[in-house]
C-alpha cells in the first residue's frame, strides 16, 4: 500500500451554501491540501480551535454571524490563523473592514479556483516565512513577481501599467487554457464593470507588444470567436 503523500497545508472552509462549499473542498483537496468545512460560524469558530488549521477560507455573509466577527472570535483566542475572505461583498469598504478586522486576503464572487489556489499559497508563503521568489509566476520565460510587481521575459525586465499586471496575472495563473473577453473583464476589470469589452482588445495588445518581442516566441495568442490563451507556439 502506497503513503499518502504530506498534504500541502490543512484548510478550513467555511461557507454557507453547500454547492460552492463542497466545490471549493473538492478543488483544494485535489490540489493537495487537508481540507475540513463548516457551514456557519460558530461551527467555523469550534473548528478552528478544535483541529487548529493553518488557514481559513471565510465567507463573509454566514447565517448566523458574520465572516468579521468570526475573524474576531478567531483573533481573540490568541492564535493567529490566515484568513482569506470569499464573498459577494465587493465594495471598498468591505475590503478595507475586512483587513482591518485581521483578514490576509479577500477574493470576490464570482472567482476562479485557480485564483482562489493562488492567493491561499501566496497568503501561506508570507505567513510562513518563506523565500520571496516562491511568489513568482511562471511559463516559459516570463516571470511575474507578485511581491515585487515585476515583470521579466528572460532577463529583460517590462515596465507594465497596473491593469496590465492584472491581466497578464490572470493569463498566467490560467496556461494553456483560452480565456472568453467575459472571464477577462470579470476578474481584471472586477464583476461590475460595464465597458465595452473592446477594453481586453486593445489590453492584450498593449502586453502583445511588451511581452511578445522579435526574436522571441509569441506567448499570447488569440482563438478567433472564443478568447485569448497563454501558450507556446506550435512547434513549425
Amino acid at each position: 500500500m502506497s503513503t499518502p503523500s504530506t498534504p500541502e497545508a490543512r484548510l478550513l472552509v467555511v461557507e454557507d451554501e453547500p454547492n460552492i462549499r463542497e466545490l471549493l473542498a473538492t478543488s483544494l483537496r485535489f490540489a493537495g491540501f487537508e481540507v475540513m468545512t463548516a457551514g456557519d460560524g460558530a461551527s467555523a469558530v469550534t473548528c478552528a480551535e478544535r483541529d487548529q488549521p493553518d488557514l481559513v477560507v471565510l465567507d463573509v455573509m454566514l447565517p448566523d454571524m458574520d465572516g468579521f466577527a468570526v475573524t474576531r472570535r478567531l483573533r481573540e483566542s490568541g492564535r493567529h490563523i490566515p484568513v482569506v475572505f470569499v464573498t459577494a461583498r465587493d465594495s471598498v469598504d468591505d475590503k478595507v473592514k475586512g483587513l482591518t478586522v485581521g483578514g490576509d486576503d479577500y477574493v470576490t464572487k464570482p472567482f476562479s479556483l485557480e485564483e482562489v489556489i493562488a492567493r491561499i499559497r501566496a497568503v501561506l508563503r508570507r505567513t510562513r516565512g518563506e523565500e520571496p521568489d516562491d511568489a513568482v509566476l511562471r511559463f516559459h520565460d516570463l516571470s511575474l513577481n507578485e511581491d515585487s510587481h515585476e515583470v521579466r521575459r528572460g532577463t529583460r525586465v517590462i515596465d507594465v501599467s497596473p491593469t496590465e499586471f492584472k491581466l497578464l496575472r490572470y493569463l498566467l495563473l490560467n496556461p494553456n487554457r483560452v480565456l472568453s473577453k467575459a472571464q477577462i473583464l470579470d476578474h481584471v476589470w472586477d464583476y461590475d464593470f460595464r465597458g465595452e469589452a473592446g477594453i481586453v482588445e486593445s489590453y492584450i495588445s498593449y502586453l502583445r507588444r511588451k511581452i511578445d518581442v522579435a526574436g522571441q516566441p509569441a506567448l499570447i495568442h488569440t482563438r478567433r470567436g472564443v478568447g485569448y490563451v497563454l501558450r507556446l507556439p506550435p512547434e513549425q
